[in-house]
């Protein structure tokens, strides 16, 4: 992404023009023709709501100064399968904004010119065909595109610029009017007030429900946070500012539409009798043929500053997600000499073509921008309250709570007033979830899984605390375990618990009091160290007559996700079936470790990761080489091996899948290596000579029980280098970034016994 070039004025400016301008000039007689004058009330009341909302967009703008707007913040507090549904109808709300802003400009003008046509003695009928509006519309789109393609700040300010100064002439020209009682006396002009809310409760609703878009926009400085100097501060400043600006605007000019601009039968008689064209009626009404001028003005600016800003946001989110594989990957890319997510740009703007084109009137669509907003917004709510809770504040915040309710009451109104906006979000969620599930997913998963292991705040924002468990054997292993594990783990995020299990029979006379002695080795090495780091792992001290018994029953009542066995003779015999007797019985992901006495991770530079293009342990591999990276570059090479005699197309289509894999998996600089033989193990020992770890994924048998299996034994019993083995089970919990960390640290130095 491109440098932070957005300052308090830009953003501020970004916000002003999504939010003023289109939404008023289209909505205010739909909104007036529903309640009324309440109208005005209606406006106010979502401005309550918009502001609300602002203020957790900014508590999680100050935690989070990164650009993608709601689906970043969901993305740091919620799942990423729920991310990417926050993303896609944020996404998919923006596009359709931009669509109804691109229509608009195009209504605009085409009304106009056809008033414009007579005066020039110019006969333009065809301007009025639907065809000359879509084409107007696509026009603009591909404008705005290319200009934000070719420019990080798109088209400028100007045409924000020109729509305040126009409003502000239209709401000064009907205040004069007021003054002078050109539009009847005052008290006159007060009495088209009355009755205020002819339609109760239910048409303020309505009106609130049907207007609130109008409000839209604020969100979209959020989106681009991440190009916003000194974001903490400046994003929730522009956020109030271009609020109140627009609020600032709308009261006003809203007054002046429903008292001097009404006519005498009342402002809601005329609203029904043309809702489209109600504001530009009322300013001819009380500025003459100049008023109707300054609204077609006006409105031209508005709906081109508003289809900048949120072709400008949405291609923002379309990038962010992108890079978190939540959108084709190729969306995330940037045009070298500009800076600019160009891909992402395009993408968006190809899409709201595509709706302008087959949709053309996009009314139902707009009602579904509002319902998806509302819902958005709703869950901007949601998460700035698990954020606060999860960073360890006792009390909940309230204004969120408030703000949430009242998102989700206009947006289930909405539904149900509107039955096709909850139809069309139901198709756009229909295609998303068969999007993901069928093309995304994978990477998706994957980088999320690093994301995690490089920052295991993530965890804890996510509310997850994964438990690795270690068995101990032989004390001299336990100070070197919690030694890295205070090294690498993120405070208060997980937990480590080390087992030691005292053989209840089978020991030599006199072993008990050894038993004794190595249990108070293990506990006070853990506790010593511990106390040193401060980070204390749990000691689990049992008396069992099976040890390898006792650690799957450990496994499963304490819900581990990760178990961690150190056997520095992998080969033993023996040991095989031990291991996979525990791995049946245990509902918990797998970490084996075969490494010299006092090895440690972090001195493994070179990794080796033999792979066969299957995803199987691809989240572990993911989390393992995340968790690296965290300290350190590493140089990995991922290695496939083909049979001789395997056809062209085969190894094309071997090669290309193990690619993507690798690039779905690798954390930072990554080589593939393809080798054609008839005894696999012999390149992996081979190449492993150069290599400081060798990273493998168990077999998976036929029920879904990772197993060692017949090559990882063949590469143990040919090589001596470090090798770690990772086998997920099926139903297994996800293992969390922290999760993968602890386990990082416990394989580092394994002590030098055959059992765990």
């Amino acid at each position: 992404m491109s440098e932070r070039h957005l300052g308090l004025y830009g953003a501020t400016a970004l916000g002003v023009g999504a939010i003023v301008g289109g939404g008023i000039l289209a909505l205010a007689g739909v909104a007036f023709a529903s309640a009324g004058p309440a109208a005005i009330l209606a406006f106010g009341l979502n401005g309550g709501i918009a502001f609300l909302t602002a203020m957790s967009f900014a508590r999680l703008a100050r935690r989070f100064p990164e650009s993608g707007g709601i689906y970043t913040y969901a993305k740091k507090v919620l799942s990423i399968e729920v991310a990417f549904v926050v993303g896609w109808v944020v996404w998919f709300a923006s596009i359709v904004a931009g669509v109804l802003y691109a229509l608009g400009f195009a209504a605009f003008l085409i009304e106009g010119l056809q008033r414009l046509g007579p005066a020039l003695g110019a006969s333009w009928d065809w301007i009025g065909q639907g065809r000359t509006q879509i084409a107007f519309a696509v026009g603009a789109v591909a404008v705005y595109s290319l200009l934000l393609v070719q420019r990080s700040a798109g088209g400028g300010n100007a045409a924000t610029i020109g729509k305040v100064i126009v409003f502000a002439v239209l709401i000064a020209g009907g205040f004069i009017a007021w003054l002078v009682g050109s539009a009847g006396s005052p008290a006159e002009t007060l009495g088209r007030l009355s009755p205020f809310a002819p339609e109760g409760s239910l048409g303020l609703l309505q009106a609130m429900g049907y207007t609130f878009i109008a409000l839209q926009g604020f969100d979209l400085i959020a989106a681009v946070g991440g190009e916003v100097r000194d974001s903490r501060r400046t994003v929730p400043r522009a956020m109030y500012l271009s609020l109140g600006i627009a609020l600032v605007v709308y009261i006003p000019l809203l007054v002046i539409v429903a008292t001097v601009g009404a006519p005498s039968e009342g402002i809601q008689a005329a609203a029904r009798a043309n809702t489209e064209g109600l504001v530009a009626e009322a300013a001819e009404r009380f500025m003459g043929p100049a008023g109707y001028w300054f609204v077609i003005g006006a409105g031209l600016l508005s709906m081109l500053s508003a289809l900048q800003a949120n072709l400008f946001g949405a291609s923002r989110v379309a990038f962010s997600m992108a890079r978190d594989r939540t959108l084709p990957h190729q969306v995330g890319e940037m045009r070298g000499r500009t800076g600019t997510p160009a891909v992402a740009v395009v993408a968006t703007g190809a899409m709201m073509t595509l709706i302008a084109v087959a949709v053309g009137n996009v009314a139902s669509a707009g009602a579904a921008s509002s319902l998806i907003f509302l819902i958005s917004f709703a869950m901007v709510h949601w998460a700035a309250m698990l954020a606060r809770r999860r960073s360890g504040h006792p009390r909940p915040a309230a204004l969120p709570a408030v703000g949430a309710a009242l998102c989700l009451g206009l947006a289930i109104f909405q539904a149900i007033a509107v039955p096709e906006a909850g139809r069309v979000v139901a198709l756009w969620l229909g295609l998303g979830v068969a999007l993901y599930l069928i093309l995304l997913a994978p990477g998706a998963r994957l980088a999320d899984a690093s994301a995690q292991a490089r920052d295991p705040d993530l965890a804890r924002l996510r509310g997850r605390s994964p438990l690795v468990l270690v068995p101990i054997g032989n004390p001299a292993s336990a100070a070197s375990l919690v030694d890295v594990a205070a090294t690498v783990r993120a405070p208060s995020v997980g937990r480590i618990l080390l087992l030691s299990v005292i053989p209840r029979e089978g020991r030599p006379a006199g072993s008990r009091d050894a038993a004794v002695r190595d249990a108070k080795d293990i506990l006070g090495e853990s506790v010593g160290r511990g106390l040193e780091d401060a980070v204390l792992p749990e000691t689990l001290f049992t008396i069992a007559s099976d040890v390898w018994g006792e650690i799957a029953r450990v496994a499963n009542s304490q819900t581990c996700e990760t178990v961690l066995v150190g056997l520095p003779r992998l080969t033993e015999p023996g040991v095989e079936s031990r291991l996979e007797g525990l791995i049946s019985r245990i509902a918990a992901d797998v970490v084996i470790v075969r490494a010299p006495l006092r090895w440690r991770i972090e001195e493994a530079r070179r990794i080796l990761l033999p792979v066969k293009g299957r995803r199987d342990h691809s989240e572990l591999r993911a989390r393992l080489l995340g968790s690296l990276a965290r300290s350190s570059e590493r140089s990995v090479t991922f290695l496939c091996t083909l049979p001789p005699d395997a056809s062209p197309d085969r190894r094309r289509r071997v090669e290309r899948t193990v690619r993507q894999l690798a690039r779905d998996e690798a954390a930072g600089p990554y080589d593939v290596a393809f080798e054609h033989t008839d005894d696999p193990a012999a390149p992996v020992a081979r190449l492993g000579r150069e290599h400081d770890l060798v990273v493998m994924g168990m077999e998976r048998r036929a029920r879904g029980e990772p197993a060692i299996g017949a090559f990882a034994l063949e590469v143990a019993r040919r090589t001596d280098m470090p090798l770690i083995l990772l086998g997920r089970r099926r139903h297994a919990g996800t293992l969390t970034a922290q999760g993968l960390a602890q386990a990082v640290s416990t394989m580092q130095r394994p002590g030098p016994r055959s059992g765990p």
